[in-house]
């Protein structure tokens, strides 16, 4: 509960920073790189969590990947961390970072399941519809799963769809099995 709250506040004040100084795109560039490498790299992910390595080292390893390659203002950000002994929460106040990013941008995450995959066309209609009805911009997550056979699930904050060939025949086999106790 205290990381979620601490990494709450600080990618809060992440990005009333990005706001004031006008750098919020590249800010947000950088909070993506920064996810992308803890997520890609296990060791840095479980050095910046141990309690065993100093500050001064997490605070040197951080400044040695990230300095040249993100904002003056992330770099800060990165060093506050440090400093505060908060290292981590880096991913998790990252990714908090993100959702609020979506929020002052209006972006709702659509996840769309198929079973072959979307062409450019298809994908392309599918978002202008959710952007349509939602009047919201979408940020697209495209997933395979062959077991649908074929038809689409989508799903958009806690709502779903299923269109998928395998939902309706499980929901043949649930009104088969209801009808069959009566």
């Amino acid at each position: 509960m205290q990381g979620t709250r601490a990494s709450v506040r600080y990618a809060k004040a992440l990005l009333t920073q990005a706001l004031e100084q006008g750098e919020l795109e590249k800010v947000y560039a950088d909070v993506q790189l920064i996810i992308h490498t803890i997520k890609e790299n296990r060791e840095l992910a479980a050095m910046l969590r141990s309690p065993v390595i100093k500050t001064e080292k997490k605070k040197s390893v951080l400044d040695a990947i990230f300095s040249t390659s993100v904002t003056p203002l992330t770099n800060h950000f990165l060093g506050l961390i440090s400093d505060e002994k908060r290292e981590e929460y880096l991913e998790m106040a990252m990714e908090e970072f993100v959702r609020k990013y979506k929020q002052n941008k209006n972006i709702l995450t659509a996840v769309i399941t198929t079973a072959h995959g979307l062409d450019e066309e298809t994908r392309k209609s599918v978002k202008e519809l959710i952007k349509k009805q939602l009047s919201s911009e979408i940020e697209l997550v495209e997933k395979v799963n062959k077991e649908l056979i074929g038809g689409f699930v989508l799903r958009v904050g806690d709502k779903q769809n299923d269109a998928s060939i395998l939902g309706k025949i499980r929901l043949l086999e649930r009104t088969f099995r209801e009808n069959s106790m009566n």
